[in-house]
């Protein structure tokens, strides 16, 4: 590899093209020829980023369909990314690029997302080994991102049985056309994945389920309802976990009433009412571009249930929350990481492959440091252990010893101290407070808390002078899966 790296981004100035192209500019050694099939669109993005890159850009013009060997000869790069697609609609000659590298001996990244796509790049596995070239597929966050974690989760279980793992963008975020394009021309059509250790026909947008994405020690995203997708790793996770019973990969758009209605026209495609919803995606990247509200954070979970050594089940959980507008930059970090490894001498194998294998995620955690992105990992604990242990995970650990102590509930305890009492005067406040069985206002008054726990509930018997009230406390369910629930009389929380 030369001492000056040359990295072709073809859809350089695209949604995710464009923040590989940020996540490389820090890096003097790198030249990066920013492609597209507009020769003056990649020149506007150059003259923009070329202010604060370390890196050097230069804009070309390169299309993909069109003789891409003859495009390779003219620019010469050492490594071509392919962060154009949609891959989903590449046509009879979708691998038209990885074969003009194969013959240039040119080193080739995508970041693909359809599962037979990426599957079919093995096929190329005996050329590119021949020519000394690595082919690289999917270094996306599918499947790229979730094999890592996978492997991270299941370090010591011989056997994994279930992987389940969802992607949910931020209201605010700028879902390029061509993702909504894929989805638009998959949503309710056949896809194959894994469901009791059976490959069977599933469709996309048809099936649901509810997570909250609570990384240990951060405030939590609203819980969010995911819908299948046609994802790589529904069949690539095969390859490293053939004896997973049961794989299944979501995406949670929002806002839920425009992924209620992206479920509903899944539906007519289903059944055959319509043939697929490819025509109305122009519609449905518009209308997420207006329809907009919520906090703007985005997230991810990943589950894993397998069996250690000894045969015993373990569940772990893996989540991920990123603030603002850092979300979008997760796609292209692996194909950026393998760029940075490259420039170091430390290049991955020869060969066509999903990429699996080839991004740890420790390569990840470098880069999510970056930027705004929490992550966490879980691990299914007992329902007898204290309440507030199984929903804090790690960050459990973080409280002080003392506080520990109180809230380690597995039979009776008590504890007391002093409080001073503020109530509202207002006619609402008193009913409010009357229903629940507040305390009535006071200074620097006694106060103590008996603590009984059953079935994984806790009972909080409080006492303030001469005022007694009682709450349950408990772990939510459904829409509020991951948080603390607490009843007040009639009211819960």
């Amino acid at each position: 590899m030369s001492a000056n790296l040359k990295v072709l981004i073809v859809g350089g100035y695209g949604n995710f093209g464009g923040r590989l192209a940020a996540l490389l500019a820090h890096e003097p050694r790198v030249t990066v020829i920013i492609a597209g099939r507009s020769l003056d669109r990649a020149r506007a993005f150059c003259e923009a980023a070329r202010p604060s890159a370390k890196a050097t850009l230069s804009p070309a013009g390169f299309d993909r369909a069109r003789d891409p060997e003859a495009g390779l000869a003219v620019l010469g790069p050492d490594i071509v990314v392919d962060a154009s697609g949609p891959f989903q609609a590449y046509g009879d000659r979708r691998y038209a690029l990885i074969e003009a590298c194969i013959a240039r001996r040119v080193h080739y990244l995508d970041l693909a997302d359809g599962s037979e796509f990426v599957v079919g790049v093995r096929d190329y596995d005996d050329r590119a080994r021949a020519a000394g070239v690595y082919i690289l597929s999917g270094l996306s966050t599918c499947p790229a991102l979730t094999a890592a974690v996978v492997r991270r989760l299941s370090f010591d279980m011989p056997r994994v049985i279930d992987i389940r793992a969802g992607i949910a963008p931020s209201p605010h975020a700028d879902i390029g056309k061509n993702v909504v394009r894929a989805i638009a021309g998959y949503a309710g059509r056949r896809a194959t994945l894994m469901r009791n250790g059976k490959r069977i026909v599933g469709y996309p947008f048809t099936e649901h389920m509810r997570v909250t994405i609570d990384p240990p020690g951060q405030t939590p995203l609203p819980s969010k309802m995911f819908s299948l997708v046609d994802a790589p790793e529904l069949l690539a996770l095969t390859e490293l976990w053939p004896e997973a019973a049961n794989i299944w990969i979501g995406a949670g758009p929002v806002p839920e009433i425009l992924h209620r209605l992206l479920i509903g026209l899944a539906w007519l495609v289903r059944i055959r009412l319509i043939p697929s919803l490819a025509p109305l995606a122009g519609i449905m990247h518009a209308a997420m571009r207006i329809l907009r509200w919520g906090e703007h954070r985005g997230g991810m979970f990943i589950d894993v249930e397998g069996e250690d050594v000894t045969g015993t089940p373990v569940a772990r959980s893996w989540r991920l929350i990123a603030e603002g507008d850092d979300g979008p930059f997760i796609p292209a970090m692996a194909a950026a990481a393998l760029i940075l490894k490259a420039a170091n001498a430390r290049a991955p194998d020869p060969g066509a492959r999903a990429a699996l294998r080839d991004v740890e995620l420790t390569d990840y955690e470098a880069l999510f440091e970056t930027r705004k992105i929490s992550t966490g990992v879980r691990e299914e604990l007992p329902v007898d252990a204290p309440l507030y242990e199984r929903l804090l995970g790690p960050a459990w650990k973080m409280l002080p010893v003392e506080i520990r102590a109180m809230h380690r509930v597995t039979g009776p305890r008590f504890a007391e101290g002093r409080a001073t009492v503020v109530r509202g005067r207002g006619l609402i406040a008193r009913f409010a407070a009357s229903i629940v069985g507040f305390p009535s206002s006071g200074e620097d008054m006694p106060v103590t808390v008996h603590f009984a726990c059953q079935d994984g509930h806790e009972t909080w018997t409080r006492r303030f002078g001469d005022d007694t009230f009682l709450s349950s406390q408990f772990a939510g369910t459904g829409r509020s899966a991951g948080l603390l629930r607490e009843r007040f009389g009639p009211l819960v929380f």
